[in-house]
């Protein structure tokens, strides 16, 4: 397969602040197609790279000491929602997809960010 040619680059920085026992306090990102926006404060952040080579998938996961429970369920609920519509996007596997929007309503009827359709009595 031949390489597209690069006509353009954009850059997106991730700048972590750190305390004195090397745990994130400040996360903050901004992208060069933001130009005149001030860095974006975040608590938490997930980076997954795929490694050409080695086939292998490549993590940076950062959250803030003051993230809460609730946050991270949240946070966890929306990855997993927009990871299975990534994956029907790329893959067309409509019945795995499927599978994997179950899931991800149980997760989200589990921690409460859903509604659990079927109430117990």
């Amino acid at each position: 397969m031949e390489k597209q040619k690069v006509v353009r680059t954009s850059q997106i920085r991730i700048n972590v602040g750190l305390n004195e026992a090397n745990i994130p306090v400040d996360i903050t990102w901004e992208a060069d197609d933001q130009k005149g926006v001030e860095p974006q404060p975040c608590k938490a952040m997930f980076l997954s790279l795929f490694e050409r080579q080695a086939k292998e998938t490549l993590k940076i996961d950062l959250w803030t000491e003051d993230m809460q429970v609730v946050e991270m369920d949240r946070m966890i609920f929306h990855t997993l929602r927009a990871m299975n519509d990534t994956y029907l996007k790329a893959s067309n596997h409509v019945e795995l997809a499927q599978q994997f929007q179950q899931f991800v309503h149980y997760f989200g009827e589990k921690t409460g960010i859903i509604p659990t359709e079927n109430p117990p009595a």
